[in-house]
């Protein structure tokens, strides 16, 4: 396959300002949507008066759920309105319909709705407690799951060093560009959504089930995405269903657009982590046992979470061997802002806690910390903490291309020996990841794709997926597979939009699923396409099919050039002999086995691995942390596009920084309190230096050309190498995040006192 990089699919229109996204579609005689918001954080409705808004000019409606056809929600999801409790401080309750969003905005202010406060809880161990307000049924918690190996007490008492640590991670903001939108049409034949989501098949299953209308009399048309990160699923399944709702019972059609602060209090987040690690370890650095306890916060919804904190349970140990485990995490129902997905699906927390975990074990043996990780990691016919026999493992090439790119010994040597008297230190650290790839055996959904492919008369090609382009280049991706195995131009493919009535169903854009099993789906249909063609190429030319060969647009015997066709004749022939030019692909992973009560079992059926390093540099006096240079080194398994590659690593480094040093979405007894980015911090390019992104090429057994998911990985060790760089250069560990301004000041001031102690 040639190394080349191709055109984005999406970069024109983007780049000269003609995509459209959702909120840039005109519809004649279209209303706005405005959503009334319960402010308290547990309440019941009591009553909703709706007469002094009907009153004002403008305002056509005012719906709330008993307006609703069908289901406001599935058991313990957040409700479309709120048909009695509202959960946390955000639900809606009520949906003002206008005839402008100065109309929507001024009638929501004037519902009054009478509540009765009930009381809430907040602390995720508070609410497993006997005698906690119940969020939902008779207790608190959300979800379950472990991962049971061997004999840990046992493992504990081989152990020469046990070591207990906790770790805390926080509640943060996905923070598109884009914030939701949605636009709902009436038809004849039912309703058409125009609305960004990552989820599109799902988002229509949802808004089928408020309208009580069968899924085929939905329409989902994708808009251009302005960004996602994991959001904008469930989430876009709220909006597109209000919409909906609005323009079913007008009979116009409805539009409903956030504001930056409405999106923030209301659309779900990372899930916050509270980890107690015990890891026992010899003298010769060989781990012994891990016991690892996980209590995380789902807020007021399910939503994504059983699947999230499965993950978590199964990566909660990282990329070692540890012969004895014993990993309990729970998610906990609260009456704060939903979590669900986000980049990383539960990695993130984990290999934070784990990566920290591994450099301080270092330290306290006196190894050297990429050594550690060396005697340690993962390597072919290895067994992983749910007993799985792992192959394909590149942890070490990694950590090889690391070690060369950031001239670790040398670069340590030299960091030793800084001055420490001035107010800025530098220090060095580095981190770890693996990852399983797409939905896995455990049980986080099911997992399928499917894709067609028609090549029309003249030889272009329409190729048609459920893929959501949020960014990842999702699309060009797809086009790059098809043009291998057709030996073609990349111009040749037109991707087109996502439109439920027309594309077959993909599954969702999440799970670094899109290229391991999207990218196949789509592989097969280009092979079906390729196996017809060179039937109809090999009665042209008089060979056989297996003969030919499909390269620079053409199909040729390799053994006697003069028996070449191109490939725009024989679509032509195709039709002229009324052969079918389409190609169909539906791929699903393989599933292995998986005992859900010791959480043991062949997990997934690809991994990923990762290794990063991070140098900072340390304002004693202020407690600011500058990342300076950052090295992601990620095995791709074959890099489709490597400039693509490396835009996908810098962009999730990006991400890693703003979760280690700065993002931190406020919530006080269950209220938003950073709710614009004046206050939720992010990091722009002022804070980004150097980023190197490193490729690692061990082609994979399943993806497609060899190919294996990068997206959610690039963020997984990003913040634990930066929080190992942070306590190099200290001397002291932060073990909560974010390591902000105040965090690392306090250690900063507490590492200065015991210097003039000592």
């Amino acid at each position: 396959m040639a190394d080349s990089s191709i055109t984005r699919v999406d970069v024109l229109a983007k780049a000269l300002g003609k995509a459209k996204y959702t909120d840039d579609l005109k519809f004649d005689n279209m209303l706005y949507l405005k959503v009334v918001r319960c402010p308290h954080p547990h309440a019941r409705v009591i009553g909703i008066n709706k007469e002094k808004a009907l009153a004002i000019e403008g305002v056509v409606a005012v719906l709330t759920a008993t307006d609703i056809p069908g289901l406001p929600c599935q058991p313990k999801e957040r409700p479309i309105l709120v048909p009695e409790i509202a959960r946390y401080a955000g639900d809606g309750v009520a949906l003002v319909v206008a005839e402008s969003p100065k109309a929507a905005l001024e009638g929501a202010e004037a519902v009054r709705v009478e509540y009765e406060l009930l009381e809430a809880v907040f602390d995720p161990e508070e609410a497993l407690k006997t005698g906690a307000p119940l969020v939902h049924g008779d207790n608190n918690v959300a979800a379950q799951s472990k991962v049971c190996k061997g004999d840990v007490e046992a493992g504990f008492k081989e152990a020469d060093l046990i070591l207990e640590r906790e770790y805390n991670t926080h509640r943060v903001e996905h923070a598109p560009i884009e914030p939701e939108v949605a636009i709902a049409v009436p038809t004849f034949e039912g309703i058409t959504v125009y609305c960004p989501t990552n989820s599109p098949f799902q988002v229509r299953q949802i808004v089928a089930e408020t309208m009580a209308m069968p899924q085929s009399q939905i329409r989902l048309f994708q808009p251009t995405i302005g960004g996602s990160f994991g959001s904008k699923c469930y989430d876009a399944g709220v909006l597109a269903s209000r919409a909906a709702l609005a323009a079913k019972l007008t009979g116009r059609p409805c539009k409903i657009v956030y504001t930056r602060e409405e999106s923030i209090v209301e659309s779900t987040k990372r899930h916050p982590y509270k980890m107690k690690y015990k890891v026992g370890v010899k003298k010769n650095g060989k781990l012994t046992a891990m016991e690892v306890k996980i209590i995380g916060d789902s807020g007021a919804y399910k939503s994504k979470t059983p699947f999230v904190i499965s993950r978590s349970s199964i990566e909660a140990t990282g990329p070692y061997v540890v012969p004895n485990v014993h990993t309990e995490a729970i998610c906990v129902y609260t009456n704060n802002v939903t979590s669900c997905a986000m980049r990383g699906f539960g990695s993130p927390q984990v290999a934070y806690a784990s990566e920290l975990l591994m450099d301080e074990l270092a330290e306290k043996l006196g190894i050297d910390p990429l050594k550690f990780r060396r005697i340690n990691g993962l390597k072919d016919n290895s067994l992983s903490a749910t007993g799985q026999v792992m192959q394909n493992v590149t942890l070490d090439e990694c950590l090889d291309k690391l070690e060369q790119e950031i001239k670790w010994s040398s670069r340590k040597a030299e960091l030793k020996q800084q001055d420490k008297t001035g107010s800025i230190v530098k220090g060095l650290g580095l981190a770890c990841m693996y990852r399983g790839e797409s939905f896995g055996s455990a049980g986080q959904g099911s997992d399928y794709a499917g894709a067609t492919l028609q090549v029309q008369r003249d030889g272009s090609i329409t190729l048609y997926s459920a893929m959501s382009e949020v960014g990842q280049g999702g699309h060009t991706m797809l086009v790059r597979v098809v043009s291998e195995v057709l030996g073609i131009k990349p111009s040749r493919i037109f991707v087109s939009p996502v439109d439920t009535c027309y594309v077959p169903d993909s599954g969702p854009t999440v799970a670094t699923r899109g290229t391991y099993v999207i990218g196949n789906a789509i592989r097969l249909a280009a092979e079906e396409v390729k196996a017809k063609f060179a039937e109809v190429a090999a009665e042209e030319l008089g060979v056989r099919p297996e003969e030919l060969v499909f390269k620079d647009e053409r199909i040729y015997c390799p053994g006697d050039p003069s028996k070449s066709i191109s490939f725009s004749r024989i679509a032509a022939q195709c039709y002229l002999k009324s052969k079918s030019p389409y190609g169909y692909g539906w791929w699903s992973p393989p599933v292995g086995s998986w005992d859900r009560e010791k959480g043991q079992g062949e997990a997934y059926s690809s991994y990923v691995y990762g290794a990063c390093a991070a140098e900072v540099e340390l304002d004693l006096d202020l407690g600011k942390v500058e990342v300076m240079k950052f090295v992601a080194v990620h095995d791709v398994g074959k890099a489709l596009d490597k400039e693509e590659v490396k835009g996908q690593i810098a962009g999730g480094v990006s991400m890693g920084i703003g979760y280690a040093l700065m993002e931190d979405l406020v919530v006080r007894q269950g209220v938003v309190k950073t709710v614009n980015f004046d206050e939720y911090l992010l990091p722009t390019s002022l804070d980004i230096h150097e980023i190197i992104p490193v490729i690692v090429e061990q082609p994979s057994s399943y993806g497609p050309l060899g190919a294996k998911g990068l997206g959610e990985p690039v963020m997984s060790a990003v913040a634990p190498a930066i929080l190992n760089a942070i306590a190099d250069a200290l001397g002291t560990r932060v073990y909560d995040l974010p390591a902000n301004l105040e965090a690392v000041l306090d250690k900063a001031r507490a590492a200065k006192g015991r210097c003039c102690n000592d």
